[in-house]
């Protein structure tokens, strides 16, 4: 096996072209994420955390990859998840090979150390494969210097980052296209590449077989058996979904991404790498549906930590630390085909009176596991505080629009308070079951309607898809024939071909604005679930777990027409639900509350 200088590419521009998101694998820590294209280059990285500067971002038309691809351009792709992990297999067939590539983001990780691992195998034939490593931190901003080759490992260093690889001691480094070289593999043969990029001091041995072995290890304890449940596979994977996009601080990213478009050119890219406080309830509620595990603890004590700092202005994001997002402001990049280079979330200073119906919940499922700890029993008190001083005030609501007085914020809270009485003793119980009562009559008042139809916000009547979500969790109550019509009305009005989008907008059908949002989707077939139509929820399940990509991951919308994932990606809140689906719907005992 032997290293050489690449030959020069003479198509395609830029130079690592973009794919439709659908076809793009995760890689995830817990830290931070990569996003891999299926010719095997990486090309979206921030480090050392989630919200740090890119040092790949190849994804938005910046600078920096990592590459390893064959060197015959006649080929097809293809590849897979190993089952319960975010361990990554592309799958490379010429004409007379097949080349796999295993990738993985080692663990257990740190917060100021990543390790991406990078193993070839030759499952036939032989064949040439092509390695380029173009770091360029700060978004595309910075080169690495001093690169030199010590021991058979490469280092260089730039904007306050470490690099180390290991694998390629024949490759040459240009001070301006980084690290390139191709080498050989014959069939049988492996061939292993370590990556370290680190803020602080150096992490020891590059040892792919103990990195490879560990990180197998933790994959196995962090991913539970799903086997007796509906679709057990889409459920692990989930689950590796949301241990991979979780930091060991507690908080879970949205997605990996910024910038990726809900809809081309219309200026709806968003930076998503930071917590939302509901989508990791969301998250915590739906772990806890399947029993106890370190995701609901990590999602308590994040949630808990939150309330307990910041009371009644808790904001509904924050970086997985805890800190605040930052202002959103422009890169100065091209950005992904038809999206934009944003980084940062100005949504991040909304009030949004969910959150903390959305958190009660979170605490009652914990309650129920007898998970529920002494700060965050502290947090409840704190929360109830928050709800009763401000339910009456307008909030942006789940879709973070324009203060309103929504219906799903009102209803959110009222099944918060009501789970959380349900679980808690005495004079709280009583306190929260009083409050859930009148929030209730009031928005009965101003927002149902004479037909029992529940109106999208006080002062207006049209449909409204975020209603499914406390429908599913039992509020109103089962009873309540308001459920029923609800539910109808936005299958009538927001339903199409299987799909559930979120809302009307004027003067074009559905789908010409926005993708249908895989969310609501899922929440359609709890909420069905929750009537008691099994069958209707299996079939709202099923189409709703179709609109992925080869990967298995989820973006927040799909393009119905076209089959195509929009926005960022994986979207932790859509697996979140689907794993709730894949416990709920599967009991046939018993409905979800």
């Amino acid at each position: 096996m032997s290293f050489r200088p690449p030959v020069p590419a003479t198509t395609g521009h830029p130079a690592v072209p973009p794919w439709v998101l659908r076809d793009y694998a995760v890689l995830a820590d817990g830290e931070r994420g990569a996003l891999v294209d299926p010719e095997g280059r990486v090309v979206w990285l921030c480090a050392p955390r989630w919200d740090s500067d890119a040092v790949f971002c190849a994804l938005i038309a910046g600078a920096g990859h990592f590459a390893v691809e064959p060197a015959d351009r006649w080929h097809v792709w293809g590849g897979y998840y190993e089952e319960g992990t975010l361990i990554r297999v592309s799958r490379w067939v010429t004409a007379d090979s097949v080349i796999e590539c295993r990738d993985a983001l080692a663990l257990p990780a740190t917060p100021d150390r990543l390790v991406l691992l990078r193993r070839m195998r030759m499952e036939r034939g032989g064949a040439r494969l092509r390695l380029s490593l173009d770091p360029r931190p700060g978004f595309g901003a910075h080169r690495m210097t001093n690169a030199r080759l010590e021991g058979g490992v490469w280092t260089a260093r730039g904007d306050g980052l470490r690099l180390r690889l290991l694998g390629a001691p024949e490759a040459e480094w240009d001070g301006e296209s980084g690290l390139r070289g191709e080498f050989r593999l014959r069939r049988g043969e492996e061939h292993d590449l370590v990556l370290e990029l680190a803020s602080g001091p150096d992490g020891g041995r590059l040892e792919p077989g103990e990195l490879w072995r560990a990180t197998e290890r933790e994959w196995r304890r962090a991913v539970p058996d799903c086997s007796t449940l509906a679709a057990p596979r889409d459920a692990r994977h989930a689950y590796a979904v949301l241990r991979g996009l979780t930091s060991s601080a507690g908080g879970m990213v949205a997605a990996a991404t910024t910038s990726l478009p809900e809809r081309a050119n219309t200026g709806r890219s968003y930076d998503y790498r930071f917590s939302w406080l509901r989508d990791q309830c969301y998250a915590g509620v739906a772990v806890a549906a399947h029993g106890p595990h370190e995701l609901m603890d990590g999602a308590v004590r994040f949630i808990s930590e939150r309330v307990l700092e910041d009371g009644e202005r808790v904001r509904p994001a924050y970086t997985v630390t805890g800190g605040p997002v930052p202002e959103e402001h422009a890169l100065r990049l091209p950005g992904y085909p038809g999206g934009g280079d944003r980084i940062g979330n100005r949504a991040a200073t909304q009030f949004q009176l969910d959150t903390f119906g959305e958190a009660l919940q979170l605490f009652a499922a914990a309650a129920r596991h007898d998970r529920l700890t002494a700060d965050a029993e502290r947090a409840v008190s704190v929360t109830v505080d928050a709800v009763e001083r401000n339910w009456r005030r307008p909030d942006a609501g789940l879709w973070e629009l324009e203060d309103r007085w929504w219906t799903h914020s009102r209803l959110s809270v009222v099944s918060g308070l009501r789970h959380i009485a349900d679980v808690l003793p005495g004079a709280t119980a009583r306190r929260c079951t009083e409050t859930a009562d009148v929030i209730m009559a009031e928005a009965r008042r101003r927002c149902l309607r004479a037909d029992g139809r529940w109106r999208r916000a006080a002062d207006d009547d049209g449909a409204e898809a975020a209603l499914l979500v406390p429908l599913a969790r039992g509020c109103p109550s089962a009873d309540d024939p308001s459920n029923a019509v609800t539910r109808a009305y936005i299958e009538d009005r927001l339903a199409e071909d299987g799909y559930v989008y979120r809302f009307d907008h004027p003067g074009g059908p559905l789908g010409r604005e926005e993708g249908a949002f895989l969310l609501c989707g899922f929440t359609m077939a709890l909420a069905t679930h929750q009537l008691g139509d099994r069958t209707g929820a299996f079939r709202w399940f099923e189409r709703a777990r179709a609109a992925c990509g080869p990967s298995g991951l989820f973006a927040e919308e799909y393009d119905v027409r076209q089959r195509q994932l929009r926005g960022n990606l994986p979207q932790a809140f859509v697996h979140a639900l689907l794993l709730e689906c894949a416990v709920r719907l599967n009991d046939v005992s018993t409905l979800p509350f």
